[in-house]
């Protein structure tokens, strides 16, 4: 008997408190190749669910596992498979695009040539070839959102976990993301995103993660979210006001 993959992010019980719960006995489990879109109101603990998936701060209780690997016990393991890309931009503004990810890149230990390769292959994909060679201190928000985004691929991870990545870019940069992003899972990367553009999440993902209150209230493609919030053929903004609203019908907890 073949023992079933290990799921690309398995979290089990996590818990997180700044004086008042942001995440609460959170279970969320993630599959290998998977695009699965976490969506929540401000507040809801779906940053601070992905930072300490990330190792970048420590939960009150749980476990957070990335393809086997325990993120608390062996946290440079899971880093090495790992990319984490948050909502703002972190660039050093004197380098240009070329530099700052045959930087990253070395700091992975990813070879040279093996880097400027994959360098110039993401920023071609991401329309930026032609800035390669500029400073990145001019640029805009979303070409920085950009740079950091083949920043956050350049050691090739397993597991992509971006924080609003689509914040501030145009419609043409949006889709230039969005393809890569498809690209990447159609290869076997498996990608947890936050947004608040439903949109998105309804076309882009394979299943969907409702969070209130740090807790998962809801789970699937639409249609059994749409069942679970007891609104057969609802739009996904109506669903979601649904399951996240003081009054709507979900409870919670994981959803079934």
């Amino acid at each position: 008997m073949v023992d079933a993959p290990s799921p690309a992010l398995r979290i089990e019980g996590l818990s997180k408190s700044f004086g008042k719960p942001a995440v609460d006995r959170l279970d969320l489990t993630i599959r290998q190749g998977e695009f699965y879109a976490l969506l929540g109101p401000n507040g809801a603990g779906k940053t601070t669910t992905l930072r300490m998936a990330a190792g970048l701060l420590p939960p009150d209780t749980g476990a957070i596992s990335i393809f086997g690997v325990d993120v608390r016990r062996t946290p440079v393991e899971a880093k090495r498979i790992t990319a984490w890309l948050p909502d703002e931009p972190l660039l050093y503004d004197k380098l240009n695009p070329l530099e700052y990810l045959e930087f990253v890149a070395g700091l992975w230990s990813v070879p040279p040539k093996v880097a400027e390769r994959r360098a110039m292959d993401l920023l071609a994909v991401l329309g930026l070839a032609e800035s390669a060679r500029q400073r990145c201190e001019g640029f805009s928000r979303g070409m920085k959102q950009k740079v950091a985004l083949a920043g956050a691929l350049i050691h090739d991870p397993k597991l992509l976990m971006l924080d609003e990545p689509l914040t501030g870019l145009d419609a043409q940069a949006a889709r230039q993301v969005k393809d890569l992003l498809r690209e990447r899972t159609r290869a076997g990367c498996s990608v947890i995103l936050t947004t608040h553009i439903l949109e998105v999440a309804e076309r882009l993902a394979d299943r969907i993660g409702i969070i209130r209150r740090g807790r998962l209230v809801a789970e699937g493609a639409l249609v059994d979210l749409q069942a679970q919030a007891g609104a057969a053929g609802a739009s996904l903004e109506d669903v979601f006001l649904r399951l996240t609203s003081e009054t709507g019908l979900a409870k919670p907890g994981r959803a079934a």
